[in-house]
């Protein structure tokens, strides 16, 4: 029923405002459609990314979306690092650690937070 439809990643956050200068700045996403004051869409790839306001923004304490890089990884992290993006290290068992990239069983991913502490990944595939 739903296998074949695609999905939308949707984020909470606090102040609109903020969340636009991160993810349109920062990341460089250009908004789609948005209902002043309450949401931002952004085309990513073929799919969405819905950015919301929510008194609840911040409180998920697992990733909230992943974006597939490819062989990108690297400079992908260079150029966000450079934009002022701290990246967050975790322990996971048989995961190794090279700079900002933990890899583990042919799989490479970086973790950072967007200013409401929402997780964000980047994955090799």
């Amino acid at each position: 029923m739903l296998g074949n439809k695609e999905a939308v990643a949707t984020i909470a956050v606090r102040d609109l405002a903020i969340a636009s200068e991160f993810y349109g700045g920062k990341l460089g996403f250009e908004p789609q459609e948005s209902v002043e004051g309450e949401t931002l869409i952004y085309r990513t790839g073929a799919t969405s990314l819905l950015v919301y306001v929510s008194e609840h923004a911040g409180t998920n304490k697992a990733t909230a979306a992943t974006f597939v890089v490819g062989d990108e990884l690297a400079p992908i992290i260079k150029a966000l690092t450079a934009r002022g993006i701290d990246f967050e290290h975790y322990d996971m068992p048989g995961m190794e650690r090279e700079g900002e990239i933990h890899s583990g069983g042919g799989m490479k991913v970086a973790w950072f937070k967007d200013p409401d502490g929402n997780i964000i990944s980047l994955a090799n595939g």
